[in-house]
């Protein structure tokens, strides 16, 4: 589905153009006397980087929405095309592909809210994580939060507006003392605010667990991939790529709604970007997070700053074109990295993180209300299904602990 156009120089050629059909490329040539189609494999054109670098931007948003839209995917080549477009295109690809975004989720923008349940006291050795055993970030380090503390924060949510409660906890995975209260904690929620869909993170999952906490009301399960196969080894040395992919498979094996995403901004190459992705989209998720590194001093990525607003516009773009049909919520680092164009991000993004991160303090809850309304957006009711109908999960939530 490539699509470049570009000029010749010294040819007397004004310009080239390919174009795709039922993945049949012809060859038009625009000489001053008049086009011709040449047709293909009876030519070979040597082209001129810079002159294909700026004049390729013209042609790919529209070209590869205009594919998204009719249904077809795109291809690695198409991806990294759309990392490598220079800022001042940036702004055409947003809007263009927002339309993607009105086609499946309209005008809503779906609120989530987090709370951060265990604190701290982690093994294993991310190197973007303050709650990793290699931080010495001052954060807060507390055991799993009383029942009590969690439904308090479960009625903020509500009362801000949220649709989707986090519950995340730090460490590899939940021990069987520390599910046995998180379930509880679930059902103490499920109980009091019925219409909250609730969000577990906990870590890799075990044989039975996932199933546990489906029969106890949760709704969805985030295990994010974070890099690609061939990064994770540099961003993390105590569990594997696979290992997050067998949990992810091990949630929508139990019938939790996957959510899934990626953070960016550590080191990796656009190649790298674009095979996360691919791989999120085999695993086809409901959700899918797209973070922004926050540096914090402490970690082993302390002092990370490789993001700009226009590149992280361009991820999300392409994590659009992605998923064209898919919850793309903007997540971590939206307010240090997007900065005074996090509103555009939400052309593209359907749902965002409402309030306070897992260490960290977010943009306040009435400016991004403020933001979504001034975008001629509004909050997506409870009473509302984020997903297009043809992507709807099956799931009949329990009104109690046994029922």
């Amino acid at each position: 589905m490539c699509r470049e156009a570009f000029g010749c120089r010294g040819t007397g050629v004004d310009a080239i153009r390919f174009r795709t059909k039922n993945h049949l490329a012809l060859v038009e040539i625009q000489m001053s006397e008049g086009s011709r189609v040449v047709p293909p494999g009876s030519i070979t054109l040597t082209v001129d980087e810079n002159l294909k670098r700026d004049n390729l931007a013209g042609m790919i948003p529209a070209d590869l929405t205009e594919a998204v839209l009719a249904g077809e995917t795109i291809t690695s080549a198409d991806a990294l095309d759309v990392l490598a477009l220079p800022d001042s295109q940036t702004l055409a690809l947003v809007l263009d592909v927002s339309r993607i975004r009105r086609r499946h989720f309209q005008d809503r923008v779906k609120l989530n809210f987090l709370i951060n349940v265990k604190s701290g006291l982690c093994p294993e050795d991310c190197h973007y994580c303050s709650q990793s055993s290699l931080s010495t970030a001052p954060i807060h380090r507390y055991a799993m939060l009383p029942t009590d503390t969690i439904l308090e924060a479960a009625g903020i949510a509500k009362a801000t507006g949220a649709k989707r409660f986090c519950m995340v906890a730090s460490g590899r995975g939940p021990t069987a003392r520390e599910l046995d209260r998180f379930t509880i904690s679930v059902a103490a929620v499920r109980d009091r605010y019925p219409d909250l869909e609730i969000c577990a993170c906990l870590g890799l999952l075990r044989d039975g667990q996932a199933d546990r906490l489906r029969e106890s009301g949760v709704y969805a399960y985030n295990h994010n991939l974070n890099t690609s196969s061939d990064n994770y080894g540099e961003i993390c040395s105590t569990h594997t790529f696979g290992d997050r992919v067998d949990t992810v498979k091990r949630a929508t094996g139990a019938g939790l709604s996957a959510c899934s995403g990626a953070l960016f901004g550590m080191g990796e190459t656009d190649e790298q970007i674009v095979a996360v992705g691919l791989a999120l989209r085999e695993l086809k998720p409901d959700s899918v997070p797209i973070n922004f590194l926050v540096s914090i001093d402490g970690t082993p990525l302390q002092g990370e700053n490789q993001l700009t607003p226009h590149r992280c516009l361009r991820i999300l773009a392409l994590y659009r074109l992605l998923f064209p049909d898919v919850e793309i919520r903007i997540g971590a680092g939206r307010e240090t990295h997007l900065r005074s164009l996090q509103s555009l991000g939400l052309l593209l993004a359907n749902s965002i993180f409402v309030g306070d991160y897992l260490t960290t303090k977010g943009q306040a809850a009435q400016a991004d209300l403020d933001m979504i309304a001034d975008l001629g957006l509004r909050v997506e009711g409870a009473d509302e299904t984020t997903l297009p109908k043809h992507r709807n999960l099956e799931v009949t939530l329990k009104t109690g602990v046994l029922s």
